[in-house]
């Protein structure tokens, strides 16, 4: 199992990470900068070194020469940190003055407009070189300076100023890593409240959230919560409300069927049994339907949204279900028609609720109707899928036209032994599938038509 991330660990990666990045960027170009700028201060101290050699050039008989007495070498060559060599080269290469190890560039393809800077060895140790032609007018030849210098104070400058960038960074870097740290773990605590709140909760407390201790940013997930709980607590409210129903209908057929038991066990005689026997199947009857509808009834309701939509052959489904219920109707002497477009209609549904559906809108319209009466069922394709049952019985009164999809809800004076369930099953179903249901007269004498809408 994949272990859960840390959003405290996100956020702090997401916040320390880019800062130590920029920092090392920082850090990088720091370091750039200043061996430029250090390198630029101490090569104009090498150029004036090699400035004050140029001085020290004298001409005597047409041929230049260097005079620099041990004294003034000493002043040039010291140095507490680094050692400084040069040497005076003539234009015949031959050595005027200083070392002969001296580094210097070739002759050839070297620009001497302007002092050349470069970096070298001597005795293994890196230096720092400056070469430059002399141009005077007294000299009648080329001369050519060049200073080597070794590299320690440009080191220990660099060190210098590279500590004094970098330490306040890492300071930095330390204190803003711990605030934000601290920051982070103070800005979660209310998700831990919250968390740690709804943990300590009783199951029965679907309570709102109280949102005067979150972020605004939080308020979404505690809306969320708090929608969820709004619908849970209605669906929970939905099912007590249906089990009591239930059980309050149910003990009425019970009762029935425990009072027609006793009768039946009080007599000796068969034949003088046959009245209670006969109330005990039609008690049976009516228990068994009514179990069926209260079954049908909890499976319809999408308290967990497990319905899944899929394709249905409507057409089809009309047609069979008008041919399971024919027989039912036959009984009562009525005629059940069925008219539908000739191509095939489908619509998004699961087929066993919108069987239900048309069954007990079938199962109203024989029972509540006249014997010897018509019932139809016709199904229209455009504008939308529509499916219409309509029957020729006394119809619905206005007043009641409001209540018949309540559960156990039944027309006052309704002969039929229906429990009152059939339409709010009916009512159920369409809801899921998102079907809008018109109830109305059938015609001027009576009669109830149900227009059951499809989405498009």
């Amino acid at each position: 199992m994949k272990k859960p991330r840390s959003l405290k660990n996100e956020l702090l990666l997401r916040l320390v990470i880019p800062l130590v990045f920029f920092v090392m960027v920082d850090t990088v170009l720091t370091y750039f900068f200043t061996l430029h700028y250090v390198d630029k201060a101490y090569d104009r101290w090498l150029l004036d070194s090699a400035k004050s050699l140029t001085q020290e050039i004298k001409v005597r008989n047409g041929k230049a020469l260097v005079e620099l007495p041990p004294a003034a070498l000493a002043i040039f060559k010291w140095d507490e940190s680094d050692k400084t060599y040069f040497k005076i080269v003539s234009g015949e290469r031959t050595i005027l003055a200083g070392d002969d190890f001296v580094p210097a560039p070739p002759m050839q393809d070297t620009d001497w407009s302007k002092p050349l800077y470069f970096q070298d060895e001597m005795h293994g140790e890196p230096v720092r070189v400056i070469s430059m032609l002399v141009e005077r007018s007294d000299i009648p030849e080329k001369i050519f300076v060049h200073v080597a210098e070794t590299l320690n104070k440009r080191r220990a400058m660099m060190r210098d100023i590279f500590l004094t960038d970098l330490v306040p960074q890492i300071l930095l870097i330390l204190t803003a890593s711990s605030y934000l740290f601290a920051g982070v773990r103070r800005g979660l605590r209310p998700l831990h409240t919250l968390a740690n709140e709804i943990a300590q909760r009783s199951p029965k407390d679907l309570e709102p959230i109280p949102e005067s201790h979150v972020f605004l940013e939080v308020q979404t997930l505690t809306n969320t919560i708090n929608d969820l709980f709004g619908q849970l607590a209605l669906a929970i409210n939905s099912q007590q409300r249906f089990i009591a129903n239930a059980a309050h209908q149910l003990r009425t057929p019970l009762a029935g069927l425990k009072l027609q038991a006793e009768r039946a066990r009080r007599e000796h005689d068969l034949t003088a049994m046959q009245p209670a026997l006969t109330q005990i199947q039609d008690c049976a009857d009516r228990l068994s339907h009514m179990t069926t509808q209260l079954l049908v009834l909890a499976k319809s309701e999408p308290i967990a949204g497990s319905h899944e939509l899929i394709p249905v052959n409507l057409s089809a489904l009309v047609r069979e279900t008008c041919l399971d219920w024919a027989p039912k109707a036959l009984l009562r002497k009525m005629e059940l028609s069925y008219e539908s477009p000739k191509l095939a209609l489908w619509v998004p549904g699961d087929n066993i609720l919108l069987r239900e559906m048309l069954a007990n809108l079938l199962d109203n319209a024989i029972a509540y109707g006249f014997e010897h009466g018509n019932i139809l069922v016709k199904l229209d394709a455009a504008p939308a899928p529509r499916l219409i049952v309509e029957d020729d019985g006394p119809g619905i009164p206005d007043d009641e036209m409001k209540r018949i999809f309540e559960r156990f809800y039944r027309i006052p004076g309704s002969q039929s032994g229906g429990c009152g369930l059939g339409l709010a099953i009916v009512q159920e179903i369409a809801d899921l599938h998102n079907i809008r249901i018109n109830v109305s007269r059938a015609g001027p004498k009576g009669g109830t038509r149900f227009e059951l809408t499809f989405p498009q």
